[in-house]
């Protein structure tokens, strides 16, 4: 279990909002699997302060983005077609990992990390819901209706969305 030491900071120096509490323990100098970029995701978005904050809010934007394929893993991309729904899990490389609690700007309190969509978690790993627009398999490129990441994130794995195992049961 992780300890959490109580870190407030009133003058939101580093990023750090009155009410957020960062991980105790320093982040561990290891490696606990190895994990393969197989591309990256071309967005219009250079800024964080211009990225939408959700896919929602990308979506709302209408400016489609692109998936690169590195070129060993285009032969993956077999099976896939325009109209088509993915996950793509995204290596979020320039989000903070040292947060336990949080203090979003759309609650009236601190909330746990785990409890969040935020990309600051100790693995910044991003599942975004997205429509295939059109792709270009022997490019390794797949046009993409929206996504709320910067230019040039690094794509760890997409999965095919299926609606039989992906949506949950009816209540």
């Amino acid at each position: 279990m992780t300890d959490i030491a109580p870190q407030h900071n009133a003058a939101n120096v580093d990023g750090v909002r009155p009410g957020e509490v960062r991980f105790a323990a320093p982040a561990p100098a290891y490696d606990d699997a190895g994990l393969v970029f197989i591309g990256r995701i071309r967005s219009p978005w250079a800024e964080r302060s211009a990225c939408p904050k959700n896919i929602g809010a990308a979506r709302e934007r209408a400016q489609p983005a692109t998936v690169e394929i590195d070129a060993a893993f285009r032969p993956a991309l077999q099976g896939l077609a325009a109209g088509a729904y993915v996950h793509l899990l995204t290596w979020l490389d320039r989000a903070s990992r040292d947060l336990a609690l949080q203090v979003p700007r759309h609650a009236s309190g601190p909330r746990g990390t785990f409890s969040l969509r935020s990309p600051v978690r100790p693995n910044p790993i991003g599942m975004h819901l997205v429509r295939i627009e059109a792709i270009d398999a022997e490019a390794g490129i797949l046009t993409i209706d929206a996504i709320d990441v910067l230019d040039g994130t690094p794509l760890l794995d997409l999965k095919p969305y299926l609606a039989s195992v992906d949506a949950p049961p009816a209540p």
